[in-house]
């Protein structure tokens, strides 16, 4: 096996060129999780605001991640899938919907995923414990 050929094309895509990349100042709520194991940590910042339906939705959302390209690839394409939506959808989404968008991911990166959604369920938890 080549190099080239250990991550998928979209896990390339994502790492090389990541969107939604930086600090968020005045952010609504704040997911900052981390892995002991491989020693990946990840900063998700989003904004919420209320759509035309009166559902609180994420209307940015920016992150910082100290990891590898699996990992900076499941923070990029998770702030894709959630931006714009509501609070209640994004927190329907699991590390299967992100594993599935990068494609193959190497087994032994599979953690990713879920620091990923860890962030993502910190986020929302930090942004609704500060409206109570």
């Amino acid at each position: 096996m080549k190099q080239k050929d250990i991550y998928s094309k979209e896990i390339m895509k994502y790492f090389l060129k990541p969107k939604n990349v930086g600090v968020m100042k005045n952010y609504d709520g704040l997911g900052k999780v981390g892995n002991p194991v491989c020693g990946d940590v990840l900063w998700l910042y989003i904004k919420v605001g209320v759509d035309k339906n009166g559902e609180k939705t994420i209307k940015d959302v920016k992150f910082q991640t100290l990891g590898c390209a699996v990992a900076i690839a499941n923070s990029s394409v998770l702030t894709e899938m959630i931006k714009g939506k509501p609070l209640k959808q994004a927190m329907k989404l699991t590390q299967k919907d992100l594993i599935k968008k990068l494609g193959n991911v190497p087994p032994l990166k599979i953690h990713c995923s879920f620091l990923a959604m860890d962030a993502l369920k910190e986020a929302i938890n930090d942004y609704e414990s500060k409206k109570k």
